[in-house]
């Protein structure tokens, strides 16, 4: 967490010269859903940083992956020992950017386009998704939800357990920012 900390404070002191166009949030929150026939995997943290530079529309998301906390001990176990190996890999991360031209200084709500990659489980992968990006008096807030294929960053679900997880998992993330 240490080094969370030491390398947002990095991104914000080197931006400072921009800070009217950069804006962060140290509570994002992450969940993640996967439903199947056998039983529903829902977690929650609200410990995710990000920060959003108005101008740019780049985007940076980085959460923990310990910090997610499910409603049984026991799958929170087996999600940080088994399936994303928190030790090994501890963070899951993204940078990217909002792609359509839109002024970001305005007040309104914004239906946009992000791309950029998605570090998690030592794999990186590019994703294009929609967002929405609501600017209230000068501050943006965002959300997002979208899918993630376990596979296609080498998390393996054991043949014992397949029917307890889905392949793919929704993602939502919210984050309300303030100036920087």
């Amino acid at each position: 967490m240490k080094h969370l900390v030491t390398l947002f404070a990095g991104l914000l002191l080197t931006i400072s010269c921009f800070a009217q166009e950069i804006f962060s949030c140290r509570n994002t929150t992450l969940s993640f859903f996967s439903a199947t026939p056998m039983e529903d995997i829902d977690a929650v943290t609200s410990k995710g940083v990000s920060a959003i530079n108005l101008k740019t529309g780049a985007v940076y998301f980085k959460v923990a992956v310990n910090t997610f906390k499910f409603k049984k001990q026991l799958m929170e176990e087996h999600f940080n020992e088994n399936y994303l190996e928190s030790d090994k890999y501890p963070h899951a991360e993204f940078k990217g950017k909002i792609i359509d031209i839109i002024d970001l200084h305005k007040d309104g709500t914004y239906n946009v386009t992000v791309e950029g990659t998605l570090s998690m489980h030592g794999v990186d992968k590019v994703y294009r998704e929609k967002a929405t990006v609501t600017v209230q008096d000068g501050k943006p807030a965002a959300t997002t939800k979208f899918n993630v294929r376990l596979a296609d960053h080498h998390i393996k679900i054991p043949t014992l357990v397949v029917k307890n997880i889905a392949e793919v998992v929704e993602v939502t993330v919210k984050a309300t920012y303030s100036p920087s």
